[in-house]
């Protein structure tokens, strides 16, 4: 392989499948391997304009006449969240974010096991085993970072035993140059009456301010799908078109 052949992206398609979110449609992607010797600006680039990160693939939806997928990302310094985001804040005051490097725990995979054995036991992740989740966590050629949170025992005020703390969810996220991306989230199922998700969102939109941070990329939407709804209520954000970013207000 050239030098210029390792430095700059190669990009590939997949065959089509079934499409997990449209009914009937057939999907394909193109992707492109990450790796150590690409560019810094190169890989910043790829997933600040459409790609999403999968261990160290960079990927986007290639379909045939369709563009149901659509890139989102939040305004972060105009963000204010509506009466029932800010209800979901109250809810989960007791827990306490911390930020970790992307190395995986067994105390990790197990909140992620329970997670994906309640809400997608049939999905694609449903046979991950404990180094494909090592994998997914540790195999970046990014700045990644892992937020835990914590419940705070009602007692209990020093953060020095933070680790006695319950791990109750997590964030996987990649550090981009203008922003924060979620790559995944997972949380305990019991605690599913808190729209964590959304509480997850919220508290990266707290730390993109704190950094200075434009954006907090939420990887695709799509119109009508229930799966997806809650993205648009982070408003105002940008949907990404075929003529660039395009601000939506609601």
């Amino acid at each position: 392989m050239t030098e210029q052949k390792k430095r700059f992206p190669e990009f590939y398609v997949t065959a089509p499948q079934p499409c997990p979110y449209v009914p009937g449609r057939l999907e394909r992607k193109i992707f492109t391997h990450l790796t150590p010797e690409k560019p810094r600006p190169v890989v910043d680039n790829l997933l600040k304009n459409g790609f999403r990160r999968s261990q160290n693939i960079a990927y986007m939806p290639y379909c045939d006449k369709c563009s149901a997928c659509v890139s989102v990302r939040i305004v972060v310094a105009e963000f204010e969240p509506k009466r029932t985001l800010k209800r979901i804040w109250r809810r989960n005051c007791d827990l306490h974010a911390f930020r970790v490097a992307s190395v995986p725990t067994s105390e990790q995979y197990s909140l992620f096991r329970a997670y994906i054995d309640s809400r997608h036991g049939d999905g694609g992740m449903a046979d991950m085993s404990v180094f494909d989740y090592s994998m997914m966590v540790a195999d970046s050629a990014v700045e990644t970072f892992i937020t835990e949170y914590r419940q705070r025992p009602i007692f209990s005020h020093d953060e020095a035993n933070r680790t006695e703390w319950p791990l109750v969810a997590a964030a996987l996220c990649d550090k981009l140059s203008d922003g924060i991306s979620l790559v995944y989230s997972y949380y305990e199922p019991e605690f599913d009456d808190r729209s964590l998700g959304s509480y997850i969102i919220m508290e990266h939109v707290a730390l993109a301010q704190k950094l200075g941070l434009p954006f907090v990329y939420l990887g695709y939407w799509i119109e009508g799908s229930r799966k997806m709804a809650y993205k648009s209520r982070f408003l105002p954000q940008q949907r990404l078109t075929p003529k660039g970013w395009v601000r939506v207000e609601g």
